[in-house]
């Protein structure tokens, strides 16, 4: 049992030798091939390293060499840049020393220029000298004679010269400028015959005047004091005149007296019932005047009681003229001014409508008419423009839109057209004798002459007294005394007439 158990492990042992001698064995032969691998990867990467560094070398030569023509490029580019800037600082050096050169040069011109100049200083002083010996007169009269001979040649020069601008303008302007009015003034067609207010009341009989009376005057008494106008009753057959500076008491007491007669019956309470009724019908009057005056020129939005101020100018004249035709007919020339110079028609429209507003309560309201127009305009906030052209109609304020000077234009040719006004004889002598005082009391006038109607003056003046110059001065001069001293409708023309004759005998 030993010996086989003995015999076993002995087998044992030897297998196990023999396996590990098998093992090392096999195992050698592995490491001896791994070796021999592990030796070619070591060649090959020692290859590849020193490949590697080759080609390292290579490109740090060919950077270098780069580097090195860059370096040199740099270098001759800064050395360019070096020998320009040395040629710069050479030119610079040498116009520093030019401009030193020159510098001098003009402080010795500079000098020399002084030094002339104080010698023509000397040279006038000794000029001046000798002239005031050789003229016996000093400088300053010499100064003085020298201006005043520019002055009046400029004189003569400036008169000319306006002349010429006043014969370009009225050659080339008056004409076009009538042509307008003209075709204005033809279009409208206007009736021209003058009116005035009724303030006579024709009676059936004599016998009406004694009910009139009243008993003690009872009837008359109650009649003057609800009317506020006076009642004349003469000798003047069938009629009895009403007198009152208000066109609208005037007009109400009219129709209130033509009530009484008609109803023959007339006593204090009568009076007072006829009165009240008369006031409605004036005032329904007044207010569809004034829309008709506006719906007839075409005048739209305007306010109530501007609508009724304006129908009250049917009762008002002024020289025999219906001032309600006379604002009807400046709104129909102005408009048709406006649209022949391309003006706003609109608004010339409602200022020649409007223009003489104040007309209607000038008798409560003190002032020029066209002030007060203005003003009842400005109350109902009416637009700049419109009052402007209201209150420069008769020049109260001086005239800055065309439209307010074609207003003033219409208003003056609807006043003077023929038969527009109508006045006495006595007061149309008067006037004329005034424009021709007023002219006279002027020094270097030798006569005048009021002709057209007053609407202008023509006056003769002292050729040696009175120059070109003056005799501009002279017809605003009379202008401005004419419109402080006479009172006169529309214009006047002040026409200065300076003449020089010479007279020479052929012998």
């Amino acid at each position: 049992m030993i010996n086989v158990i003995l015999s076993s492990a002995s087998g044992i042992l030897v297998g196990g030798v023999l396996a590990f001698i098998l093992f090392f064995v096999t195992n050698g032969k592995k490491i001896t091939r791994a070796k021999d691998k592990s030796d070619k990867i070591i060649e090959e990467a020692k290859n590849k390293e020193r490949d590697i560094l080759l080609g390292a070398k290579d490109e740090a030569i060919k950077a270098k060499d780069e580097a090195k023509k860059e370096y040199q490029s740099k270098e001759r580019y800064l050395e360019k840049i070096e020998g320009d800037l040395r040629r710069r600082e050479l030119t610079i050096d040498g116009r520093f020393n030019d401009l030193d050169k020159t510098s001098k040069s003009m402080h010795e011109k500079e000098k020399q220029i002084e030094e002339t100049k104080q010698l023509l200083r000397d040279l006038r002083k000794k000029q001046e000298d000798s002239l005031e010996r050789i003229a016996k007169m000093t400088k300053d009269e010499a100064k003085k004679v020298l201006f005043d001979l520019i002055e009046k040649e400029g004189k003569e020069d400036l008169v000319k010269k306006i002349k010429e601008v006043d014969t370009y303008v009225k050659e080339n302007a008056e004409e076009e400028a009538r042509k307008v009015v003209v075709t204005a003034m033809q279009r409208v067609a206007a009736e021209t015959a003058s009116e005035s207010t009724i303030s006579t009341i024709d009676i059936p009989s004599d016998e009406m005047k004694g009910r009139i009376i009243g008993r003690e005057g009872r009837n008359i008494q109650s009649f003057e004091k609800l009317t506020g106008v006076d009642l004349i009753i003469d000798d003047t057959p069938e009629a009895v005149v009403i007198s009152t500076f208000d066109p609208i008491r005037k007009q109400v007491a009219k129709v209130t007296l033509s009530e009484l007669v008609a109803d023959g019956r007339i006593n204090p309470a009568r009076i007072e019932e006829a009165f009240e009724k008369a006031k409605k019908i004036v005032a329904a009057d007044v207010k569809k005047s004034g829309e008709e005056a506006a719906y007839e020129v075409g005048v739209a939005g305007m306010p109530p009681e501007i609508i009724k101020i304006l129908g009250r100018l049917k009762f008002r004249t002024s020289f025999g003229q219906n001032q309600l035709q006379h604002a009807i007919e400046v709104a129909r020339i102005a408009a048709l001014i406006s649209e022949e110079i391309g003006a706003d028609t609109a608004l010339v429209k409602k200022a020649g409508l409007l223009h003489d507003l104040g007309k209607a309560v000038d008798h409560e309201v003190p002032g020029s008419h066209a002030v007060i127009s203005a003003d009842i305009a400005r109350k109902f906030k009416l637009p700049k423009e419109l009052i402007h052209a209201i209150e420069a109609h008769h020049e109260d304020v001086e005239i800055e839109t065309k439209e307010a000077a074609i207003v003033q234009i219409a208003d003056a040719i609807s006043s003077a057209r023929p038969g527009a006004r109508r006045e006495s004889l006595d007061l149309h002598i008067k006037r004329l004798t005034e424009l021709e005082r007023v002219a006279n009391s002027f020094e270097g006038v030798e006569k005048s002459f009021a002709i057209q109607a007053g609407r202008e003056v023509r006056i003769f003046v002292k050729p040696e007294e009175v120059d070109d110059l003056k005799a501009v001065k002279l017809s605003k001069e009379i202008a401005k005394k004419i419109e402080e001293e006479v009172q006169y409708p529309g214009q006047v023309k002040i026409h200065v007439i300076r003449e020089t004759k010479a007279v020479e005998y052929a012998k």
